[in-house]
């Protein structure tokens, strides 16, 4: 399954994404946090931190770096501005 997501992923990044343009406010895009997530989390908790990245990436969202949190945790070690947690 994981590489179902992955792939349905891949699909987007390779077909629909370069009609959409650059639109992510965060780096990683937000497709490659999804396929991060789901790599280093597994499916589950990786489509639910994918989905929490996709709701915080609208235009009052500052953005930023918001890299893909270690195994085990839910949030990553630093804030979008660099910032240490």
């Amino acid at each position: 399954m994981k590489q179902v997501a992955t792939g349905l992923i891949k699909a987007y990044q390779l077909g629909l994404s370069p009609l959409l343009g650059q639109n992510c406010r965060y780096h990683p895009s937000c497709s490659n946090y999804a396929a991060q997530a789901i790599k280093i989390h597994g499916l589950f908790k990786g489509v639910a931190l994918g989905s929490w990245r996709l709701c915080r990436c609208n235009p009052f969202s500052g953005g930023g770096f918001d890299p893909v949190p270690d195994s085990g945790k839910w949030l990553p070690d630093v804030y979008p501005d660099g910032r240490p947690r």
